[in-house]
């Protein structure tokens, strides 16, 4: 069974793939390119095998740009961390349910903070794991790929995880959003769509994109009957 979104698809560009040494030059362009949101991952080397960046980087793109940022914590004992990237001017910050075991606390403790909590789960994860705390959050987000490095290919089984997630959401009568990050592209956009997804996180589709005003529209407005078939490189 197919949930295609009744909203909005919302574009959130993830700046793993935008070049750092630019990193200004990325959100303007990327803004302009008409992304709605701007996605940070956030990765410590243990909870998944790379290391990106810290709050500074957060705090540094707050000042840029009015969008909100989408900061996903890709780390053990997130806990530990949650003030410092609320301080830095997160607007949605996502921690994941494979790392926290007291989980409506951080959501409780984002949340009076200000800030709108996510609970992300990796793609071994069912989506039982999210099953009481679906009026609580204001994002599910849904790793389609192994968190840790970008230009994986999507996996296809995320999609129907997020079927079952639509409906579930539908019979809790919640709001979140259903957010994909990993292997978003113009050729599996459609895929994600049809599923249900909210969100779409992409990395070098939009960034490493020649005309990133047009991949971000593709992205947004991509169907089954237009989109061709194969994988984000």
């Amino acid at each position: 069974m197919a949930f295609m979104s009744s909203v909005r698809t919302l574009i959130a560009p993830s700046i793993l793939a935008a070049d750092f040494a630019r990193i200004g030059s990325a959100i303007e362009a990327a803004e302009q390119a008409g992304a709605d949101w701007i996605h940070l991952d956030v990765m410590d080397g243990h909870f998944v095998p790379n290391l990106t960046f810290g709050p500074k980087m957060v705090a540094d793109i707050r000042k840029l740009t009015e969008l909100p940022l989408d900061v996903h914590l890709m780390v053990d004992n997130p806990g530990e961390l949650l003030e410092k990237y609320i301080d830095a001017g997160a607007d949605y910050l996502t921690f994941h349910a494979e790392a926290e075991t007291h989980i409506h606390r951080l959501i409780q403790r984002i949340r009076n903070a200000g800030c709108r909590p996510g609970v992300a789960i990796v793609p071994s994860t069912p989506i039982d794991a999210l099953s009481c705390i679906l009026s609580d959050i204001d994002l599910a987000l849904v790793m389609t790929v192994n968190p840790g490095f970008g230009g994986q290919t999507l996996i296809e089984g995320c999609l129907r995880k997020v079927e079952e997630l639509c409906e579930e959401r539908s019979k809790a009568g919640a709001s979140f959003l259903i957010e994909a990050d990993g292997g978003v592209s113009p050729e599996t956009a459609a895929r994600c769509r049809h599923a249900g997804f909210d969100v779409l996180v992409a990395g070098s589709a939009v960034f490493g994109a020649s005309d990133m005003e047009r991949a971000v529209a593709q992205l947004r407005t991509a169907s089954l009957d237009s989109s061709p078939t194969g994988d984000d490189t």
